[in-house]
């Protein structure tokens, strides 16, 4: 099998030379590495020895840059893997990956285990994550596979012949929130949706190139409103993200963490809220923001 790696990278420069160094080291090197950013003031000078690198530039905002990147792939690889530009994976990631591509014809989209998820506190250190990583490595991993709804974007895989027309919805602008499960949950038509346990990687977390507070409240009510009336994921699925969200800023934004703008999330919430109760809510409001 063919496997290219896709990285959209947004602001990162000196962090995706690392994350690419990193990479360099995997025992099933990639075929390809696309970069998908704005411009080349996005991306570093580092040069692979064990895979090839290509860029791909003119679009901004994570849906648009991986469907430039999906233009440039297709016709010509077997898997895509997408990696957010702060992922490290396990060395073994990529030939783990193939085999079980191979292995499970039925498969369609697999993703990874993130052993550490700097998204969900105040992020990590490259040289924290790698820490974490090699301790994970080191330990036993046993195999369990589950299915989802849809695949975490910091590391999802999938067949490039079954993407076809499929492209990221690109009205969910800029960050993107829940692009990801939008976009794979339209290939469970094909086969399953599974995350390996044996798929292991660090997601960073870098809050570098992130979208204001506000901006992200909105999202995290409109864009899973604006999923379920587009019919690409249950409106059980859709209710649950959007009540977690909007609790966990009511909560901490009386008590809010150094890393997370609470409050400009609450904003953004219960602006989206007053949309949906006036019947114009739309994921791209946030442009306006």
């Amino acid at each position: 099998m063919k496997l290219f790696v896709i990285i959209p990278t947004f602001k990162r420069r000196d962090l995706l030379d690392r994350v690419l160094e990193h990479l360099d080291g995997q025992t099933r090197p990639p075929d390809e590495v696309i970069i998908s950013a704005p411009d080349d003031t996005h991306v570093g000078t580092f040069r692979p020895k064990h895979f090839e690198i290509s860029y791909v530039f003119g679009k901004q905002g994570l849906c648009a840059q991986r469907n430039q990147a999906i233009e440039r792939a297709l016709g010509r690889c077997d898997i895509i893997t997408f990696f957010d530009d702060d992922f490290l994976p396990a060395d073994d990631y990529l030939r783990r990956l193939e085999q079980a591509f191979w292995d499970n014809p039925a498969w369609a989209v697999i993703m990874g285990h993130a052993v550490a998820d700097g998204a969900r506190n105040a992020g990590y250190t490259f040289n924290e994550g790698l820490t974490l990583l090699r301790q994970a490595e080191r330990q036993e991993r046993p195999l369990s596979v589950s299915d989802h709804v849809g695949a975490y974007g910091c590391n999802m895989s999938m067949r490039a012949s079954q993407i076809g027309d499929l492209r990221c919805d690109e009205r969910l602008v800029l960050y993107g929130w829940q692009e990801d499960i939008d976009f794979t949950s339209q290939l469970r038509r094909f086969g399953r949706i599974v995350g390996l346990s044996t798929l292991m990687g660090v997601h960073l977390g870098s809050k570098s190139g992130r979208e204001s507070g506000i901006r992200l409240g909105y999202s995290q009510v409109a864009n899973p409103v604006y999923l379920m009336r587009k019919g690409t994921v249950p409106a059980s699925f859709a209710l649950e993200i959007m009540g977690r969200n909007v609790v966990a800023n009511m909560i901490k934004s009386l008590w809010p963490e150094p890393y997370a703008d609470r409050r400009g999330r609450l904003k953004g919430n219960l602006l989206a809220a007053g949309h949906l109760f006036l019947g114009r809510i739309d994921p791209e409001y946030i442009l306006k923001l």
